[in-house]
């Protein structure tokens, strides 16, 4: 573009340039939801799930190789959005301001050179001149200058032009384009810039979404096998990443921790909790495991295509080593209830072991809930980032479930800075809140059971409750023999309703 003149601005093809522009914009839309599904595939392809044997694994590389090759592309057409945008705006106006300098130099009988200048200006009126003469000159004089200064603005808007498309250029000619003609898979593989591959500088859920989606598949698979621990303890990563990483460190825990040890023991259950739930013909993800500090989360479903997901937050004496199966079973008993309220319905459920639960002395204590609560906050925000992705399913519906202690976790996370990233909030058998009202607890439904057999839940050891006049919550039916452990039980009538609020089919009643 450099050095054109008037005429060809006056010519310019706009709407083909802004046709052209969009479509690369098209392109690059599709291109992230096309590669998220290229890299489901090719994980299934990875983990044998659809293909095995030498064929599946050359084809599981291929399918890596060509995700990397469309998030190079797709990152070179961002890095180059802005500047396509630019240019179009700017070729927009050269060409609309060349034809109007033209028009009014026309006007006038007067014609432009290329840089704008006007050819067969009239010169200054003389004194003997009729008035008549005097004003033909005089205008002629004028609507040059005029044409002049538009002109000069056209020029100068396609100089504007010309260095957008310089820029625009960049980030694609490492790619090959413009080149000499069509590039193929291995070169563009060949061409594409090797980047540093490092963990996000923070935490927030947000952007560790963010760094994930910007890591090409080649190198998402690099980041788990280099810092399986790191990785799988990231809020804001797909389930699947985290389920791959936190493996990783079960294995190495299982092979290194001496047998006995309170880390080995915890890896053994977390192993045949997982077996138990994968013979059961079910899909089950570890999101967090951390055996020196008991921490784990294992999901019941599959996270990262759930439509529905309740997270269960278990309350004193519940550890690792030794209630994990029976968290696993409520966590199924109240996916079956979902799924019995809204049949089709893609359902998970977490059993949430991610903090450490209180002794029984400790029972009245905030200690583990102000460590707790920051904690079930963040993995919420977590699963709600990691389905924001291109590609991504839309956003499920999230339940917190929290029983007796849990609820004081649940009032925590609530007071943690952001809105609960939950649609609603379940209290069984709950001490109070520590927060006050079910206001409180930023979620838009609030459920709660209580019962007289319960003394825990008319204990009021943490402020108010649902057992509490003007809650605030939503009642949920339970039962006068119903005692503190029997929340989830099969023939009492507080897990299917627990279902239906999973689901999101329970009415108020």
């Amino acid at each position: 573009m450099t050095g054109t003149t008037l005429t060809e601005l006056a010519g310019w093809d706009v709407p083909q340039l802004r046709g052209c522009v969009g479509t690369l914009g098209v392109v690059a839309d599709r291109l992230l939801p096309w590669r998220a599904r290229l890299d489901a595939l090719g994980r299934e392809l990875g983990a044998a799930e659809c293909w095995s044997g030498p064929a599946g694994t050359v084809a599981a590389a291929a399918l890596v190789e060509l995700s990397t090759v469309a998030s190079g592309v797709s990152g070179a057409l961002a890095a180059s959005a802005a500047d396509l945008d630019g240019l179009v705006a700017a070729a927009a106006e050269a060409a609309e301001r060349a034809a109007t300098a033209q028009a009014v130099a026309g006007s006038a009988g007067l014609r432009l050179d290329g840089q704008g200048t006007a050819v067969g200006v009239p010169a200054a009126p003389l004194p003997v001149m009729a008035a008549d003469q005097v004003a033909d000159v005089t205008a002629a004089r004028t609507a040059a200058a005029a044409a002049g200064a538009i002109a000069a603005d056209a020029l100068a808007a396609g100089g504007r032009a010309a260095a957008h498309a310089v820029a625009a250029a960049g980030p694609l000619a490492g790619l090959g384009v413009p080149g000499a003609g069509p590039v193929d898979l291995a070169g563009l593989v060949a061409r594409l810039p090797e980047p540093v591959l490092s963990l996000p500088s923070g935490r927030e859920p947000g952007a560790v979404a963010d760094w994930w989606v910007g890591l090409a598949a080649g190198q998402q698979l690099q980041a788990i096998d280099r810092w399986p621990g790191a990785v799988g303890a990231l809020d804001g990563l797909p389930a699947w990443a985290r389920d791959r990483a936190n493996r990783l460190e079960l294995a190495a825990a299982l092979r290194h921790l001496p047998p006995g040890s309170a880390g080995h023991d915890i890896a053994r259950a977390v192993q045949s909790a997982l077996e138990e739930v994968t013979d059961a013909g079910e899909v089950t993800q570890l999101l967090q495991f951390d055996p020196a500090e008991g921490l784990v989360a294992i999901s019941r479903g599959d996270l990262d295509t759930a439509e529905a997901v309740g997270v269960l937050v278990p309350g004193i004496n519940t550890t690792a080593a030794s209630d994990l199966r029976g968290m696993l079973g409520d966590a199924a008993d109240v996916a079956a209830a979902a799924v019995a309220a809204a049949p089709g319905l893609a359902v998970a459920t977490v059993a949430w072991l991610g903090y450490r639960t209180p002794i029984t002395r400790e029972a009245v204590e905030l200690r583990a809930a102000r460590t707790g609560g920051p904690a079930l906050d963040r993995v919420l925000d977590g699963l709600a980032g990691a389905r924001t992705a291109p590609g991504a399913p839309p956003r499920p519906r999230v339940t917190v479930v929290g029983h007796s202690y849990g609820t004081v976790v649940t009032g925590q996370a609530a007071r943690a800075p952001g809105r609960l990233a939950a649609d609603a909030v379940v209290l069984l058998g709950s001490p109070g809140t520590s927060v006050g009202g079910a206001d409180r607890l930023e979620a838009a439904e609030v459920h709660g059971a209580w019962s007289v057999a319960d003394p825990i839940s008319t204990s009021g050891f943490h402020g108010s409750s649902p057992h509490s006049p003007g809650f605030g919550d939503v009642p949920l039916p339970t039962e006068l023999t119903q005692g503190h452990t029997d929340y989830y039980d099969r023939d009492r009538p507080t897990l299917a309703a627990v279902g239906e609020v999973v689901a999101g089919t329970r009415a108020p009643r």
